[in-house]
């Protein structure tokens, strides 16, 4: 079974922890993607590269890596440098800002990608904000369209939930797997992604980050979350 075989229609987990956080470490985060798995995560998606090398040699589900630099612009996998580091830590997909926004180190997402190949086999996500952004990743040769960066970018308004509307554009435009990614809060929102067209959905937040669950249900009964919870 192919590693796409394997995602599709099923449930992705992000095991990611922010900086400074508690759980900002390889072996927690192994023990959650651990945890996923077990509840029946068919992929992880995780960042940072002794996170993606920790999870990769533990679980046996395709691993999505991904490396963050900086929290502005484009900073997912932003640089080629990036990239085949997070293939190199063993990530079966690497995920990439699939936007068309300039990239610190100069290079287009299409030679990013191409240059990337040169080097690995390995698959490549395109976190995309727009409907543009994806037909452009889809004609560089990337494997796997997400909606990621949907109300992030300045193309769209940020959406209380997962942009369906913007799902319902890339199910008629793009012929590649698209991946629902980005404020999947429910599993009912989840399941409308999927019978919307999408190809599998990521859930991170929801599952894997218990300051925000927490501050939801704090700020449910009338209290105040802390500050920088979402």
């Amino acid at each position: 079974m192919t590693i796409l075989e394997q995602l599709h229609h099923r449930l992705v987990v992000s095991v990611q922890a922010y900086p400074g956080e508690p759980m900002r470490d390889p072996d927690t985060m192994n023990r959650i993607a651990q945890a996923a798995v077990l509840g029946g995560a068919a992929g992880i998606r995780t960042q940072g590269l002794a996170d993606i090398a920790l999870i990769a040699r533990t679980v046996e589900v395709p691993v999505i890596g991904l490396w963050k630099d900086g929290d502005a612009g484009v900073f997912i996998t932003p640089t080629l440098r990036h990239a085949v580091a997070v293939a190199d830590a063993g990530a079966q997909i690497v995920a990439l800002d699939g936007t068309r926004r300039a990239r610190p180190d100069g290079l287009t997402f299409a030679r990013t990608l191409t240059l990337l190949r040169a080097h690995t086999d390995t698959l490549v996500m395109a976190d995309c904000g727009s409907l543009d952004d994806a037909l452009a990743a889809a004609d560089a040769g990337a494997d796997i369209i997400g909606t990621t960066l949907a109300g992030y970018t300045g193309e769209r308004p940020k959406t209380d939930g997962p942009d369906l509307e913007l799902l319902d554009e890339l199910v008629a435009r793009v012929a590649l797997p698209v991946m629902v990614e980005g404020r999947v809060h429910t599993p009912a929102q989840a399941a409308a992604a999927l019978a919307r067209g999408a190809f599998s959905v990521c859930v991170g937040t929801a599952i894997t980050h218990p300051t925000t669950i927490t501050s939801w249900f704090v700020t449910a009964i009338g209290g105040d979350a802390p500050a920088g919870t979402h």
